[in-house]
Protein backbone atom coordinates (compact mmCIF):
# COMPACT_ATOMS: atom_id res chain seq x y z
CA UNK A 1 0.00 0.00 0.00
CA UNK A 2 1.43 3.43 -0.95
CA UNK A 3 1.95 6.12 1.61
CA UNK A 4 -1.00 8.56 1.39
CA UNK A 5 1.28 11.55 1.92
CA UNK A 6 3.53 10.36 -0.92
CA UNK A 7 0.47 10.06 -3.16
CA UNK A 8 -0.58 13.58 -2.16
CA UNK A 9 2.86 14.95 -3.00
CA UNK A 10 2.82 13.16 -6.36
CA UNK A 11 -0.65 14.54 -7.15
CA UNK A 12 0.41 18.08 -6.28
CA UNK A 13 3.56 17.72 -8.35
CA UNK A 14 1.57 16.50 -11.37
CA UNK A 15 -0.92 19.33 -10.95
CA UNK A 16 1.93 21.83 -10.76
CA UNK A 17 3.46 20.41 -13.95
CA UNK A 18 0.15 20.60 -15.81
CA UNK A 19 -0.62 24.09 -14.48
CA UNK A 20 2.82 25.51 -15.40
CA UNK A 21 2.81 23.83 -18.81
CA UNK A 22 -0.73 25.01 -19.59
CA UNK A 23 0.05 28.54 -18.38
CA UNK A 24 3.17 28.82 -20.56
CA UNK A 25 1.42 27.42 -23.67
CA UNK A 26 -1.67 29.59 -23.25
CA UNK A 27 0.41 32.70 -22.50
CA UNK A 28 2.56 32.20 -25.62
CA UNK A 29 -0.53 31.69 -27.76
CA UNK A 30 -2.24 34.67 -26.10
CA UNK A 31 0.62 36.94 -27.18
CA UNK A 32 -0.09 39.74 -24.66
CA UNK A 33 0.74 40.68 -21.07
CA UNK A 34 -1.29 38.63 -18.58
CA UNK A 35 -3.34 40.17 -15.77
CA UNK A 36 -4.98 38.83 -12.62
CA UNK A 37 -8.23 37.96 -14.46
CA UNK A 38 -6.53 35.42 -16.76
CA UNK A 39 -8.02 31.97 -15.77
CA UNK A 40 -4.84 29.84 -16.27
CA UNK A 41 -2.88 32.31 -14.17
CA UNK A 42 -5.50 32.19 -11.41
CA UNK A 43 -5.43 28.39 -11.41
CA UNK A 44 -1.62 28.46 -11.27
CA UNK A 45 -1.74 30.53 -8.09
CA UNK A 46 -4.37 28.21 -6.59
CA UNK A 47 -2.21 25.13 -7.31
CA UNK A 48 0.90 26.81 -5.87
CA UNK A 49 -1.01 27.76 -2.71
CA UNK A 50 -2.10 24.14 -2.28
CA UNK A 51 1.52 23.05 -2.71
CA UNK A 52 2.78 25.54 -0.13
CA UNK A 53 0.08 24.60 2.40
CA UNK A 54 0.74 20.88 2.14
CA UNK A 55 1.98 19.59 5.50
CA UNK A 56 1.89 23.06 7.07
CA UNK A 57 1.80 22.93 10.85
CA UNK A 58 -1.22 24.36 12.66
CA UNK A 59 -0.50 27.73 14.28
CA UNK A 60 -2.44 28.75 17.35
CA UNK A 61 -4.24 32.09 17.32
CA UNK A 62 -6.55 33.92 19.71
CA UNK A 63 -9.80 32.52 18.33
CA UNK A 64 -8.91 29.46 16.26
CA UNK A 65 -6.26 27.30 14.75
CA UNK A 66 -5.15 28.51 11.38
CA UNK A 67 -2.76 27.31 8.70
CA UNK A 68 -0.79 30.09 7.10
CA UNK A 69 2.02 30.09 4.57
CA UNK A 70 3.21 33.65 5.18
CA UNK A 71 5.57 32.64 8.01
CA UNK A 72 7.72 30.23 5.97
CA UNK A 73 7.54 32.45 2.90
CA UNK A 74 8.90 35.42 4.86
CA UNK A 75 11.63 33.22 6.35
CA UNK A 76 12.58 31.93 2.90
CA UNK A 77 12.68 35.49 1.53
CA UNK A 78 14.97 36.66 4.35
CA UNK A 79 17.34 33.69 4.22
CA UNK A 80 17.35 33.06 0.46
CA UNK A 81 16.67 36.14 -1.67
CA UNK A 82 17.81 34.45 -4.89
CA UNK A 83 15.63 31.86 -6.63
CA UNK A 84 18.66 29.75 -7.56
CA UNK A 85 19.68 29.36 -3.93
CA UNK A 86 16.11 28.38 -3.01
CA UNK A 87 16.05 25.75 -5.77
CA UNK A 88 19.42 24.36 -4.68
CA UNK A 89 18.63 24.00 -0.99
CA UNK A 90 14.84 23.94 -0.70
CA UNK A 91 14.94 20.55 1.01
CA UNK A 92 17.22 21.57 3.87
CA UNK A 93 16.22 25.19 4.35
CA UNK A 94 17.05 26.26 7.95
CA UNK A 95 13.94 26.86 9.94
CA UNK A 96 11.42 25.08 7.64
CA UNK A 97 10.97 22.33 10.21
CA UNK A 98 9.43 24.98 12.43
CA UNK A 99 6.56 25.48 9.97
CA UNK A 100 6.21 22.17 8.05
CA UNK A 101 5.71 18.55 8.97
CA UNK A 102 8.45 16.11 8.01
CA UNK A 103 6.29 14.63 5.21
CA UNK A 104 5.37 18.00 3.65
CA UNK A 105 5.94 18.64 -0.03
CA UNK A 106 8.40 21.50 0.68
CA UNK A 107 10.52 19.14 2.79
CA UNK A 108 10.81 16.43 0.09
CA UNK A 109 12.29 16.20 -3.39
CA UNK A 110 9.03 17.25 -5.02
CA UNK A 111 9.56 20.77 -3.63
CA UNK A 112 12.91 21.05 -5.40
CA UNK A 113 11.31 19.81 -8.65
CA UNK A 114 8.56 22.43 -8.43
CA UNK A 115 11.13 25.17 -7.86
CA UNK A 116 12.96 24.01 -10.97
CA UNK A 117 9.72 24.10 -12.98
CA UNK A 118 9.09 27.70 -11.88
CA UNK A 119 12.20 28.82 -13.77
CA UNK A 120 10.31 28.33 -17.05
CA UNK A 121 7.89 31.12 -16.09
CA UNK A 122 10.55 33.69 -17.01
CA UNK A 123 9.15 33.69 -20.58
CA UNK A 124 5.79 35.07 -19.36
CA UNK A 125 4.99 38.76 -18.99
CA UNK A 126 2.36 39.46 -16.32
CA UNK A 127 1.03 42.62 -14.68
CA UNK A 128 -0.53 41.93 -11.28
CA UNK A 129 -2.02 44.36 -8.77
CA UNK A 130 -2.50 42.92 -5.27
CA UNK A 131 -3.52 46.21 -3.64
CA UNK A 132 -6.79 45.72 -1.80
CA UNK A 133 -6.81 41.92 -2.29
CA UNK A 134 -7.74 39.66 0.62
CA UNK A 135 -4.71 37.34 0.81
CA UNK A 136 -5.85 35.69 4.07
CA UNK A 137 -9.05 34.19 2.62
CA UNK A 138 -9.74 30.48 2.13
CA UNK A 139 -7.64 28.63 -0.45
CA UNK A 140 -9.32 28.50 -3.85
CA UNK A 141 -10.58 25.30 -5.43
CA UNK A 142 -8.61 23.72 -8.29
CA UNK A 143 -10.60 23.73 -11.55
CA UNK A 144 -9.84 20.23 -12.93
CA UNK A 145 -11.91 20.89 -16.07
CA UNK A 146 -9.03 22.94 -17.46
CA UNK A 147 -6.75 19.90 -17.40
CA UNK A 148 -9.16 16.97 -17.96
CA UNK A 149 -9.81 15.84 -21.53
CA UNK A 150 -12.77 13.92 -22.99
CA UNK A 151 -12.68 10.63 -24.92
CA UNK A 152 -13.18 12.44 -28.24
CA UNK A 153 -9.97 14.44 -27.73
CA UNK A 154 -8.08 11.28 -26.80
CA UNK A 155 -9.33 9.20 -29.72
CA UNK A 156 -6.08 9.38 -31.65
CA UNK A 157 -3.75 8.62 -28.73
CA UNK A 158 -2.45 5.30 -27.52
CA UNK A 159 -4.05 3.26 -24.79
CA UNK A 160 -1.34 3.87 -22.22
CA UNK A 161 -1.93 7.60 -22.56
CA UNK A 162 -5.63 7.02 -21.80
CA UNK A 163 -4.77 4.93 -18.76
CA UNK A 164 -2.39 7.64 -17.54
CA UNK A 165 -5.11 10.27 -18.00
CA UNK A 166 -7.57 8.13 -16.02
CA UNK A 167 -5.02 7.71 -13.23
CA UNK A 168 -4.39 11.45 -13.23
CA UNK A 169 -8.12 12.07 -12.95
CA UNK A 170 -8.26 9.64 -10.05
CA UNK A 171 -5.38 11.42 -8.37
CA UNK A 172 -7.12 14.75 -8.92
CA UNK A 173 -10.28 13.43 -7.29
CA UNK A 174 -8.30 12.05 -4.38
CA UNK A 175 -6.54 15.37 -3.99
CA UNK A 176 -9.89 17.19 -4.03
CA UNK A 177 -11.26 14.74 -1.45
CA UNK A 178 -8.21 15.30 0.74
CA UNK A 179 -8.63 19.05 0.47
CA UNK A 180 -12.29 18.73 1.49
CA UNK A 181 -11.38 16.53 4.44
CA UNK A 182 -8.71 19.01 5.48
CA UNK A 183 -11.27 21.84 5.24
CA UNK A 184 -13.77 19.89 7.37
CA UNK A 185 -11.07 19.16 9.97
CA UNK A 186 -10.08 22.81 10.12
CA UNK A 187 -13.74 23.81 10.54
CA UNK A 188 -14.16 21.31 13.40
CA UNK A 189 -11.03 22.65 15.05
CA UNK A 190 -12.29 26.19 14.65
CA UNK A 191 -15.68 25.25 16.22
CA UNK A 192 -13.88 23.68 19.19
CA UNK A 193 -11.72 26.77 19.55
CA UNK A 194 -14.79 29.02 19.45
CA UNK A 195 -16.50 26.91 22.14
CA UNK A 196 -13.42 27.17 24.36
CA UNK A 197 -13.25 30.91 23.73
CA UNK A 198 -16.97 31.28 24.54
CA UNK A 199 -16.53 29.38 27.83
CA UNK A 200 -13.60 31.55 28.74
CA UNK A 201 -15.58 34.72 27.95
CA UNK A 202 -18.48 33.51 30.15
CA UNK A 203 -16.08 32.97 33.05
CA UNK A 204 -14.56 36.40 32.52
CA UNK A 205 -18.10 37.92 32.46
CA UNK A 206 -18.93 36.31 35.81
CA UNK A 207 -15.69 37.63 37.31
CA UNK A 208 -16.50 41.10 35.92
CA UNK A 209 -19.98 41.01 37.53
CA UNK A 210 -18.48 40.11 40.93
CA UNK A 211 -16.01 42.98 40.56
CA UNK A 212 -18.90 45.38 39.77
CA UNK A 213 -20.75 44.30 42.93
CA UNK A 214 -17.61 44.85 45.03
CA UNK A 215 -17.09 48.26 43.49
CA UNK A 216 -20.71 49.25 44.24
CA UNK A 217 -20.25 48.26 47.92
CA UNK A 218 -17.02 50.24 48.10
CA UNK A 219 -18.79 53.24 46.49
CA UNK A 220 -21.57 53.12 49.14
CA UNK A 221 -19.00 52.94 51.93
CA UNK A 222 -17.07 55.88 50.46
CA UNK A 223 -20.25 57.95 50.26
CA UNK A 224 -20.98 57.32 53.96
CA UNK A 225 -17.47 58.33 54.89
CA UNK A 226 -17.77 61.44 52.68
CA UNK A 227 -20.96 62.51 54.51
CA UNK A 228 -19.26 62.10 57.89
CA UNK A 229 -16.24 64.09 56.75
CA UNK A 230 -18.54 66.86 55.44
CA UNK A 231 -20.26 67.20 58.83
CA UNK A 232 -16.94 67.38 60.66
CA UNK A 233 -15.72 69.98 58.21
CA UNK A 234 -18.77 72.22 58.74
CA UNK A 235 -18.31 72.08 62.53
CA UNK A 236 -14.65 72.95 62.17
CA UNK A 237 -15.54 75.88 59.86
CA UNK A 238 -17.93 77.34 62.43
CA UNK A 239 -15.25 77.21 65.14
CA UNK A 240 -12.72 78.72 62.76
CA UNK A 241 -15.15 81.55 61.92
CA UNK A 242 -15.38 82.55 65.58
CA UNK A 243 -11.57 82.56 65.89
CA UNK A 244 -11.23 84.66 62.73
CA UNK A 245 -13.65 87.30 64.06
CA UNK A 246 -11.61 87.57 67.28
CA UNK A 247 -8.39 87.85 65.33
CA UNK A 248 -9.99 90.55 63.12
CA UNK A 249 -10.72 92.70 66.17
CA UNK A 250 -7.13 92.26 67.35
CA UNK A 251 -5.86 93.15 63.85
CA UNK A 252 -7.89 96.41 63.80
CA UNK A 253 -6.30 97.51 67.09
CA UNK A 254 -2.76 96.69 65.90
CA UNK A 255 -3.19 98.10 62.40
CA UNK A 256 -2.15 101.63 63.37
CA UNK A 257 1.21 100.43 64.70
CA UNK A 258 1.67 98.31 61.59
CA UNK A 259 1.07 101.36 59.34
CA UNK A 260 3.86 103.26 61.10
CA UNK A 261 6.18 100.26 60.76
CA UNK A 262 5.21 100.01 57.07
CA UNK A 263 6.09 103.67 56.41
CA UNK A 264 9.48 103.27 58.12
CA UNK A 265 10.22 100.09 56.15
CA UNK A 266 9.18 101.83 52.93
CA UNK A 267 11.59 104.70 53.62
CA UNK A 268 14.44 102.27 54.28
CA UNK A 269 13.55 100.40 51.10
CA UNK A 270 13.83 103.61 49.05
CA UNK A 271 17.24 104.39 50.56
CA UNK A 272 18.48 100.87 49.90
CA UNK A 273 17.13 101.02 46.31
CA UNK A 274 19.00 104.29 45.67
CA UNK A 275 22.17 102.79 47.16
CA UNK A 276 21.78 99.70 45.00
CA UNK A 277 21.28 101.87 41.88
CA UNK A 278 24.52 103.75 42.67
CA UNK A 279 26.38 100.48 43.16
CA UNK A 280 25.07 99.12 39.86
CA UNK A 281 26.19 102.30 38.01
CA UNK A 282 29.65 102.01 39.53
CA UNK A 283 29.74 98.32 38.59
CA UNK A 284 28.87 99.19 34.96
CA UNK A 285 31.73 101.72 34.88
CA UNK A 286 34.16 99.16 36.28
CA UNK A 287 33.01 96.53 33.79
CA UNK A 288 33.55 98.98 30.89
CA UNK A 289 37.02 99.83 32.22
CA UNK A 290 37.77 96.12 32.51
CA UNK A 291 36.75 95.55 28.87
CA UNK A 292 38.99 98.46 27.77
CA UNK A 293 41.93 97.04 29.74
CA UNK A 294 41.36 93.58 28.24
CA UNK A 295 41.24 95.10 24.74
CA UNK A 296 44.49 97.01 25.40
CA UNK A 297 46.11 93.81 26.70
CA UNK A 298 45.03 91.95 23.57
CA UNK A 299 46.47 94.70 21.33
CA UNK A 300 49.71 94.69 23.34
CA UNK A 301 49.96 90.89 23.06
CA UNK A 302 49.33 91.14 19.33
CA UNK A 303 52.09 93.79 18.98
CA UNK A 304 54.46 91.61 21.01
CA UNK A 305 53.71 88.57 18.82
CA UNK A 306 54.30 90.64 15.67
CA UNK A 307 57.64 91.93 17.02
CA UNK A 308 58.63 88.40 17.98
CA UNK A 309 57.80 87.20 14.45
CA UNK A 310 59.87 90.11 13.01
CA UNK A 311 62.78 89.26 15.32
CA UNK A 312 62.62 85.61 14.25
CA UNK A 313 62.63 86.69 10.58
CA UNK A 314 65.66 88.98 11.16
CA UNK A 315 67.49 86.15 12.90
CA UNK A 316 66.81 83.86 9.99
CA UNK A 317 68.08 86.52 7.56
CA UNK A 318 71.24 86.99 9.72
CA UNK A 319 71.88 83.25 9.63
CA UNK A 320 71.46 83.27 5.85
CA UNK A 321 73.92 86.23 5.52
CA UNK A 322 76.42 84.38 7.71
CA UNK A 323 76.11 81.29 5.55
CA UNK A 324 76.61 83.38 2.37
CA UNK A 325 79.71 85.09 3.87
CA UNK A 326 81.16 81.73 4.85
CA UNK A 327 80.53 80.40 1.37
CA UNK A 328 82.19 83.53 -0.21
CA UNK A 329 85.19 83.19 2.12
CA UNK A 330 85.64 79.58 1.08
CA UNK A 331 85.42 80.59 -2.60
CA UNK A 332 88.04 83.36 -1.96
CA UNK A 333 90.40 80.84 -0.41
CA UNK A 334 89.99 78.60 -3.46
CA UNK A 335 90.63 81.61 -5.77
CA UNK A 336 93.84 82.56 -3.91
CA UNK A 337 95.13 79.00 -4.21
CA UNK A 338 94.36 79.05 -7.94
CA UNK A 339 96.15 82.46 -8.23
CA UNK A 340 99.29 81.07 -6.62
CA UNK A 341 99.23 78.10 -8.96
CA UNK A 342 98.85 80.41 -12.01
CA UNK A 343 101.76 82.60 -10.83
CA UNK A 344 103.95 79.53 -10.68
CA UNK A 345 102.90 78.65 -14.23
CA UNK A 346 103.76 82.20 -15.39
CA UNK A 347 107.22 81.94 -13.77
CA UNK A 348 107.85 78.70 -15.56
CA UNK A 349 106.80 80.27 -18.85
CA UNK A 350 109.19 83.18 -18.27
CA UNK A 351 112.03 80.72 -17.65
CA UNK A 352 111.17 78.99 -20.90
CA UNK A 353 111.17 82.39 -22.67
CA UNK A 354 114.64 83.15 -21.33
CA UNK A 355 115.86 79.79 -22.50
CA UNK A 356 114.44 80.46 -25.94
CA UNK A 357 116.18 83.85 -26.09
CA UNK A 358 119.50 82.18 -25.23
CA UNK A 359 118.87 79.62 -27.91
CA UNK A 360 118.12 82.41 -30.40
CA UNK A 361 121.42 84.08 -29.60
CA UNK A 362 123.23 80.83 -30.21
CA UNK A 363 121.35 80.35 -33.48
CA UNK A 364 122.38 83.84 -34.67
CA UNK A 365 125.90 82.59 -34.78
CA UNK A 366 125.00 79.74 -37.13
CA UNK A 367 124.79 79.84 -40.82
CA UNK A 368 123.17 82.87 -42.44
CA UNK A 369 120.94 80.58 -44.56
CA UNK A 370 119.25 79.23 -41.47
CA UNK A 371 118.97 82.61 -39.73
CA UNK A 372 115.76 83.73 -41.40
CA UNK A 373 114.04 80.38 -40.85
CA UNK A 374 115.22 80.22 -37.27
CA UNK A 375 113.97 83.73 -36.53
CA UNK A 376 110.60 82.95 -38.05
CA UNK A 377 110.22 79.80 -35.99
CA UNK A 378 111.38 81.59 -32.81
CA UNK A 379 108.99 84.50 -33.34
CA UNK A 380 106.06 82.16 -33.90
CA UNK A 381 106.96 80.21 -30.80
CA UNK A 382 107.30 83.43 -28.78
CA UNK A 383 103.85 84.58 -29.96
CA UNK A 384 102.26 81.27 -28.99
CA UNK A 385 103.89 81.36 -25.57
CA UNK A 386 102.86 84.98 -25.05
CA UNK A 387 99.25 84.24 -26.05
CA UNK A 388 99.15 81.29 -23.68
CA UNK A 389 100.55 83.39 -20.86
CA UNK A 390 98.00 86.13 -21.49
CA UNK A 391 95.22 83.55 -21.58
CA UNK A 392 96.40 82.05 -18.29
CA UNK A 393 96.68 85.52 -16.75
CA UNK A 394 93.10 86.34 -17.79
CA UNK A 395 91.90 83.09 -16.28
CA UNK A 396 93.64 83.93 -13.01
CA UNK A 397 92.01 87.37 -12.96
CA UNK A 398 88.56 85.93 -13.65
CA UNK A 399 88.95 83.37 -10.88
CA UNK A 400 90.17 86.02 -8.43
CA UNK A 401 87.17 88.21 -9.20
Amino acid sequence: VKDPTAVERANLLNMAKLSIKGLIESALSFGRTLDSDYPPLQQFFVVMEHCLKHGLKVRKSFLSYNKTIWGPLELVEKLYPEAEEIAASVRDLPGLNEFYEYHALMMEEEGAVIVGLLVGLNVIDANLCVKGEDLDSQVGVIDFSMYLKSDDDLGGKERNVQIAAILDQKNYVEELNRQLNSTVSSLHARVDSLEKSNTKLIEELAIAKNNIIKLQEENHQLRSENTLILMKTQHHLEATKVDVEAELQTYKHSRQGLDEMYNEARRQLREESQLRQDMENELVVQVSMKHEIELAMKLLEKDIHEKQDTLIGLRQQLDEVKAINMEMYQKLQVSEDAMKEKNEIIGRLEDKTNQINATMKQLEQSDKDLLTQTRTIAMSFIKCASNEAQHQYKLVKDISF
